[in-house]
């Protein structure tokens, strides 16, 4: 029974472009393999519903099969063609997708390898530190995490290149060893081939070490797994199949159990690539570069109450929520008369456009990062801070004297539901200060990079059909909570303002900067000398 129900769910895959499996029962497996007399095969719903405690065991598992509901490999392929090597190596891969599911297996998983890292620097290859990992945790398997967490220790093998699975393997699952294929390399190039399996260090003993003793070893494989290492599996006292009608049936992994936070994350896809997605995605990019040239030159040439208008029927969604009372000026009564200060969490490049979309007002954006491109084409005055804390203080010192200014003081983009350290500058500056609530929702493109070109930025994000703005202003800062009239510190208001804002959008605040999200997606620390040492590394 168990070869039937196996053989038909290779039947129903085989479709799909994955590692196709030959046609052998598990007991046939067992008959066959030299090491299988020593295995004991047990279902793996009686592992996840067991309430046993694990810590004690070293866990063997195959991360596709055990951790990732979908069998399909394309959509991680189709990710690193398409972040890594661009459009037109994404576009092949998926011309050559259906012949690619038609040979499966071995041939297919290499034909899909060389086209997507054929070429690509090594030394930039960041997608799978900075791309997949947001992915692989959206496909996770509730009852597969669920298990392999409550292990004490974890070896990890794939099918999938070493470069695209280590570092989630390690920095989320927290696996102890990754048994993968590397890459060949020439001149600092990937070649696109695989190194050949290396038998020899996969025996258990010399993985596990002194520890071994410490640790009952148990396995986890999938169904007619056939690149399945007997070796690692040769002293497993018990081992588990989790066939895809049991995976069918997995719950999404919730981000609330997440093994670790998911706070950055890079690339320009904000869907999962599958087949008929990336279909979608080519037939609508005509559509999309239309929409986007629209959306810019009425956003650049006409006023906001022509602009807005435009901008809704061309899909653009814009929320805009004020409060009840008018915002009022707290500037002290023998203070001059300045500008108000408008400081909001950062989404994308355009936030500052639209809080003076939202005032009704002319604003002056502060920012420490603009491209040459995008300070040319913008619609409302920018100016860059030189991150040097006394000449910025006294040049937005100036600039408040002429008028209002919007200023996002994390001093780079977020897309998830956190918040980055607030810098404290703005809040010695004046009391007059208003909070604004940003959040932004996408459905093709991030309108956002770390180590893309950021000039694009609005381009990826007025291509989307429908991009979403929510903008909340809040209610004045009080006085009690300022440094002049309050007496508090430029921190105590930093934070105090950040929690604000974190409130109304329901995100978490965390201590982490713009150099600790830079150092986890580019490789650098974010600022122009950095990122150009990394470039012409």
């Amino acid at each position: 029974m168990s070869g039937n129900l196996c053989s038909l769910e290779a039947l129903s895959s085989s479709f799909q472009v994955h590692s196709k499996p030959r046609e052998t029962s598990p007991l046939e497996y067992k008959a066959t393999k030299p090491h299988a007399n020593r295995l004991k095969f047990q279902k793996f719903n009686s592992l996840a519903q067991s309430a046993g405690e694990l810590s004690n065991k070293a866990i063997f598992f195959h991360f596709e099969k055990t951790l990732l509901k979908s069998p399909s490999l394309f959509p991680y392929f189709m990710l690193v063609a398409f972040e890594a090597g661009g459009l037109l190596r994404a576009l092949i891969l998926f011309l050559l997708s259906p012949f690619i599911g038609l040979v499966g297996g071995e041939l297919g998983l290499n034909i899909m390898v060389f086209l997507c890292f054929l070429g690509i620097r090594k030394e930039k290859m960041r997608v799978g530190t900075a791309v997949l990992p947001k992915f692989f945790l959206e496909d996770g398997g509730c009852e597969g995490f669920d298990v392999v967490m409550r292990c004490g220790k974890k070896v990890g093998f794939s099918d999938l290149p070493r470069v695209m699975v280590e570092g989630f393997l390690k920095d989320f699952v927290g696996v102890d060893v990754v048994v993968a294929r590397e890459l060949k390399v020439v001149g600092g190039y990937f070649v696109g081939l695989m190194e050949a399996k290396n038998t020899n260090s996969l025996d258990s003993n010399l993985i596990l070490g002194e520890e071994k003793s410490d640790y009952q070893a148990i396995g986890i494989i999938g169904c007619h797994n056939e690149n399945m290492h007997e070796q690692l599996f040769s002293h497993c006292k018990e081992v588990y199949l989790v066939t895809e009608a049991e995976k069918r049936s997995w719950k999404s992994l919730p981000r609330e159990k997440y093994p670790e936070p998911l706070i950055f994350h890079d690339g320009r896809l904000a869907f999962k690539p599958t087949q008929l997605a990336t279909l979608a995605m080519f037939m609508y990019m005509p559509l999309g570069i239309c929409l986007c040239i629209l959306r810019f030159l009425s956003g650049i040439f006409l006023p906001h109450s022509i602009c807005s208008p435009i901008l809704a029927f061309t899909g653009t969604i814009t929320t805009i929520s004020k409060p009840k009372s008018s915002i009022s000026s707290t500037n002290g009564e023998g203070e001059k008369q300045r500008g108000r200060l408008y400081v909001c969490n950062h989404r994308t490049l355009l936030d500052p456009l639209y809080v003076q979309l939202a005032t009704n007002k002319s604003l002056t954006a502060v920012t420490y990062s603009l491209s040459t491109v995008n300070e040319k084409i913008s619609p409302m005055k920018t100016v860059r801070l030189s991150r040097d804390r006394e000449r910025d203080g006294k040049k937005m010192e100036k600039l408040l004297s002429q008028g209002d200014l919007v200023v996002c003081p994390e001093g780079t983009t977020c897309r998830e539901p956190y918040l980055l350290r607030f810098s404290p500058l703005f809040a010695e500056l004046t009391d007059d200060i208003v909070p604004v609530a940003i959040d932004v929702k996408v459905n093709m493109f991030y309108g956002t990079s770390a180590s893309g070109f950021k000039c694009l930025d609005p381009v990826f994000h007025f291509m989307n059909p429908n991009p979403v703005y929510s903008m909340r202003l809040l209610e004045n800062l009080p006085g009690s909570n300022t440094c002049k009239l309050g007496g508090k510190s430029k921190f105590e208001v930093a934070n105090y303002v950040q929690n604000e804002i974190g409130k109304a959008l329901d995100f978490r605040c965390t201590s982490l900067t713009r150099k600790d999200k830079y150092m986890a997606l580019a490789g650098n620390d974010g600022s122009l000398k950095g990122s150009r040492k990394a470039t012409h590394a």
